[in-house]
């Protein structure tokens, strides 16, 4: 007799039948897990968009910086120092803020962890460890 959720208790049904349900069983299942991994990735892909645009931000800022703050403080710092001390101040901060950028990025991007679905692969061994194990209680 089939419970609410399609179980039976008994062995009263046919082989056709019990089947058909595997069969309606498998297809749902494989629709549920195949959402949950597409969740699970998106979530991941923004993750690693977001540190990927932080390195993207530190080479935009470094090129730009260099190509027009250079000059400006070049200059104004010659003006206390020979012109060379000058260019090596300047060129030491860029390095500095374009590594403190790159180290953030790096961080979002191991934050974002391999781009494999864990949580479905999880669910996906729990699901046939379930139906070895009705498998098994079927045989004997």
């Amino acid at each position: 007799m089939p419970e609410p959720n399609g179980r039976t208790t008994g062995s009263d049904e046919s082989i056709a039948d019990l089947t058909k349900q595997l069969t309606e069983q498998t297809k749902t299942l494989v629709r549920q897990e195949v959402e949950l991994a597409k969740v699970e990735l998106g979530e991941k892909g923004k993750r690693v968009g977001i540190g990927a645009g932080m390195f993207g931000g530190a080479g935009l800022f470094g090129f730009f910086a260099f190509a027009g703050l250079t000059t400006v403080m070049i200059l104004a710092l010659s003006e206390a120092m020979e012109p060379w001390l000058a260019a090596l101040i300047v060129t030491v901060l860029y390095g500095a803020i374009a590594g403190v950028l790159a180290l953030s990025g790096k961080k979002k991007v191991q934050e974002a962890g391999p781009a494999v679905p864990e949580q479905t692969l999880d669910t996906v061994k729990e699901d046939v460890a379930y139906t070895k194990q009705r498998a098994q209680a079927g045989r004997s």
